[in-house]
């Protein structure tokens, strides 16, 4: 994996999914949140020991691991 010193898998915590510092808190959660419309300053409220370079980590994380595989789509209609 790239490095991403914010951003730690642990097989025995979270199911091995992507974290922010080893915390409770997954990339996809942040992932999801963010395309849901929260903003990063919400989420840092709703997560105070979270920073913001802890978000932006999770989002080039997110853009490094999205360009590993292509997925297929289905044409829009």
């Amino acid at each position: 994996m790239t490095e991403f010193p914010r951003i730690t898998r642990d097989p025995a915590g979270m199911a091995g999914k992507a974290c922010i510092r080893g915390k409770r808190v997954t990339v996809a959660m942040i992932l999801g949140d963010l395309g849901e419309g929260v903003g990063i300053d919400e989420l840092l409220a709703a997560y105070p020991y979270l920073k913001r370079e802890d978000v932006l980590e999770a989002l080039r994380c997110a853009a490094w691991m999205a360009q590993e595989r292509e997925i297929a789509l289905e044409p829009a209609a």
